[in-house]
């Protein structure tokens, strides 16, 4: 005789082991209840129904036989997916619910309103397969969830609709990929107390970096209202990334990128039944204000390391906040399927090799190239017309939609971001999407050849025509060890996190300036005396894009220290040496407002640039803001790991003056681990070596301007290229001179230029001079290391070498 402990317990009686009984989603929540409790991880109050109670429901009602006779039709003639699926829907639909299933249900419901203080207290209605949020096969959302139900007759209706939802299109597509058995296959009902997220905010956040499997980051995506709409992509939500190393430290605030989402619609409560949610317009303020304050994305963050840290693997988190009480709830917490279970070891790199008109941008998700044509779709109805190998291009999908989706080359959408449906499926799928586009279903049409693009950083492109490319895979698993510190090159926040696979120890040069014409466009000055600006179209747009600041150049502060933040959780905790900006006075020129503080010069190349910036009156103010991006990586956010190095500092008087400005600015060498480097670019640097080293914890040769100086040649003239080659003997007589000095009196020296990537001789070179590090572009670190381990490997006579230090 079963009882209601056989067909329904409180989800805190359920533990991770329970699987096979309520489902991966339910076993989960109650792990979560029992075991983090003491975490403060709050979970919403509710029961599961379980399996038995489904197969009760299935035999009372004598429906096995039905639905098996249907699946055989399936079996003998795949085409018949579709009426198949509806006919045991409406079987389901049809069968009279069990009187005494129906009263166990209804009782549960009425001790969750006592507890809760409302009789007809609104619930979410959650199904959970027992094949479905498994660590090897997720899909999840192949069966339905309904929220705001209210009172026990919704409530059964509800059920019966989960029940329904086992025999979806997409559920039974799911389960023959995976090899699950449709009758083997039960369904349990998570029921929980609803979160007021409709008044509040909600969202995912994933224990990784859901395009490159980086693991020491959370990603945050948030949005007004229900979570429904950001996990189906209706919305391109907010998004948060948090390094975790930091997290430790309640006085830091790790936040190392926000990404402000369109949320152009918000899903809240509706009268109740067939309307029990509605979707609505989100009004200016609301689309241009975040979604979640700094304390609430780190307390996300912190529960999501906590949740990982106790399952031993990623995960992949929802949650919700109430906009009543303004308390955080985890709705669920499932393994991430898909980047934890890339192969290692190998590096696979996709690059564009010819150019096309870009047409529509988005967000970038994995980081491969597809060529096709396009197939537009605006409607469910059409997707029968969606071609083998083609581009699917809609405004978002949807579970319905995966049958589609795994024979399609690409996919665009215009709502969605990195956690939308359409952003895990091709995930899964290892196809590559572009998602948030806003406008792709306007601009591109049903036939048209195009290439998307995902290997260029977190802009997803969409190019016209088919773009020739080439895709390498490497394997670094297995590569040599070196003791010469082999570090990299960069200067795009969106590409730092593709490269943590690499076997390096740091980035010898992160470049500021790319940060700066990349991700904040305005001259710094133009900020801080805005009112001298005549050009109406450079002042309009200064303001929209300071739209929130109240003090404009606190813009510039923060977009550069996000961009600095996120070079650095990517290495963290090896040394990232960050170069003061290094723009010639043309380039400043050209950012939004700077013409106006910018000098007309005939060789901008040897002109107004690098240190001689720095203290002098017409952009020290400017430099202040620069300082202003560091003192708040290091000590708002706590990554003590950035250092700081000057480019083309021309003499000894000139060193000092910067180093007298950064003080007055709150970066004192030596302070909290502060070191300072000094490009060593120009031929002063070498000869008063000793001198500069008393000044400089390092140099860092910039071989391209060495070369330039010393042999006197242009490196931007075409016609004197066949001259320009840092191998030339008097460039070599000057790099092994610089090293041998500095290491004389007990100062680092790397390199940070292109020669030793293209010239396996001049890497020989550097490790017969004793280089601490060589810094390089990521798609030449692995031949370059080969390069520098057979060097030393000849030069010490075949013996092992212990791994590479850093500088």
């Amino acid at each position: 005789m079963l009882n209601q402990a056989d067909w329904l317990r409180p989800l805190d009686e359920w533990r991770l082991a329970d699987i096979a009984t309520v489902g991966g989603k339910n076993a989960s929540l109650g792990e979560l209840m029992h075991h983090l409790k003491h975490e403060g991880i709050r979970v919403p109050d509710g029961y599961a129904t379980t399996a038995r109670a489904y197969e009760y429901f299935l035999d009372a009602s004598c429906l096995r036989e039905a639905i098996a006779s249907e699946l055989s039709n399936l079996e003998r003639d795949g085409g018949q997916l579709e009426s198949v699926g509806r006919r045991i829907r409406a079987i389901i639909f049809e069968a009279p619910f069990p009187e005494d299933l129906a009263s166990c249900i209804r009782e549960a419901y009425r001790e969750l309103g006592k507890r809760s203080g409302e009789a007809d207290v609104p619930v979410a209605v959650r199904s959970s397969a027992t094949a479905e949020d498994l660590p090897e096969a997720s899909f999840a959302g192949q069966q339905e969830s309904f929220l705001n139900v209210r009172g026990a007759a919704e409530l059964l209706l509800a059920c019966r609709r989960c029940y329904a939802s086992l025999f979806t299109d997409r559920a039974i597509t799911y389960r023959i990929a995976q090899g699950f058995g449709h009758l083997e296959t039960a369904l349990s009902i998570g029921v929980q107390r609803m979160v007021r997220s409709d008044v509040g905010s909600s969202g995912v956040a994933f224990t990784l970096d859901t395009e490159t499997g980086f693991p020491g980051v959370v990603v945050i995506n948030s949005s007004f209202g229900l979570g429904e709409f950001v996990v189906k992509g209706v919305v391109t939500p907010d998004q948060f990334t948090v390094f975790k190393g930091l997290l430790g430290d309640a006085h830091l605030k790790p936040i190392v990128d926000r990404k402000l989402g369109g949320k152009a619609r918000k899903l809240v409560y509706g009268s109740g039944g067939t309307h029990a949610t509605v979707s609505v317009d989100t009004d200016e303020n609301e689309r241009r204000s975040w979604s979640l304050g700094d304390a609430e994305i780190l307390q996300i963050a912190r529960w999501a390391v906590a949740i990982e840290r106790h399952y031993g693997k990623p995960m992949d988190v929802e949650w919700a906040k109430d906009g009543t009480s303004g308390d955080l709830y985890i709705l669920q917490a499932r393994p991430e399927t898909v980047q934890s279970q890339t192969k290692t070891g190998y590096l696979r790199t996709c690059k564009l090799k010819g150019k096309g008109r870009e047409l529509v941008t988005g967000l970038s998700v994995g980081d491969g190239i597809a060529a096709g044509n396009v197939s537009r779709v605006l409607s469910p109805k059409d997707l029968g017309q969606v071609r083998p190998g083609s581009i699917l291009v809609t405004e978002m999908t949807d579970p319905d939609w995966v049958p589609v989706m795994r024979k399609v080359a690409g996919i665009v959408t215009d709502f969605g971001g990195r956690t939308c449906h359409a952003a895990i499926v091709s995930r899964e799928l290892g196809i590559p999407a572009v998602v948030g586009t806003g406008n792709a279903t306007h601009v591109l049409s049903d036939g048209q050849a195009v290439t998307l693009s995902c290997a260029e950083g977190d802009r997803g492109r969409i190019y016209e025509g088919r773009l020739p490319f080439e895709v390498h895979e490497a394997r670094w698993g297995e590569m040599p060890k070196t003791r010469t510190a082999i570090m990299l090159n960069l200067g795009t926040p969106e590409e730092a996190f593709r490269w943590w696979r690499l076997p390096v120890h740091g980035i010898g040069l992160a470049r500021m300036e790319f940060i700066i014409s990349n991700h904040i466009k305005i001259h710094p000055m133009a900020l801080l005396q805005f009112d001298r600006l005549t050009d109406e179209a450079a002042r309009r747009e200064i303001l929209e894009r300071t739209r929130g600041y109240a003090e404009r150049a606190d813009y510039f502060v923060d977009r550069l220290a996000g961009g600095i933040a996120k070079l650095a959780a990517s290495q963290h905790p090896h040394t990232v040496i960050v170069r003061m900006s290094d723009f010639k006075t043309n380039e400043y020129a050209n950012l939004i407002g700077g013409s106006v503080f910018e000098l007309e010069e005939e060789n901008p190349m040897l002109g107004f640039r690098g240190a001689s910036r720095y203290y002098s009156p017409r952009y020290r103010d400017g430099f202040a803001l620069e300082c202003r991006a560091i003192q708040k990586v290091r000590d708002e956010m706590g990554f003590r790991n950035v250092k700081v190095m000057i480019p083309f500092c021309r003499t000894l008087e000139e060193a000092d003056k910067v180093i007298e400005v950064m003080e007055a600015n709150g970066l004192r060498r030596g302070q909290d681990s502060l070191e300072l480097y000094v490009m060593c670019e120009i031929p002063s640097n070498v000869i008063l070596a000793e001198d500069f080293a008393q000044r400089f914890d390092g140099f860092s040769i910039g071989s391209n301007d060495l070369t330039q100086l010393i042999l006197g040649v242009d490196r931007d003239n075409s016609e004197l290229a066949y001259l320009f080659d840092e191998r030339n003997e008097a460039v070599k007589r000057m790099i092994r001179d610089v090293i041998a000095r500095a290491h004389a009196v007990g100062s680092k020296v790397g390199i940070c230029g292109q020669a030793p990537s293209d010239y396996p001789e001049f890497a020989a070179f550097l490790v017969e001079c004793g280089i601490d590090s060589i810094s390089l572009n990521p798609d030449s670190v692995l031949r370059t290391i080969e390069r520098v381990a057979q060097a030393e490997s000849t030069l010490s006579g075949g013996g092992p070498k212990a791994g590479g230090g850093e500088p």
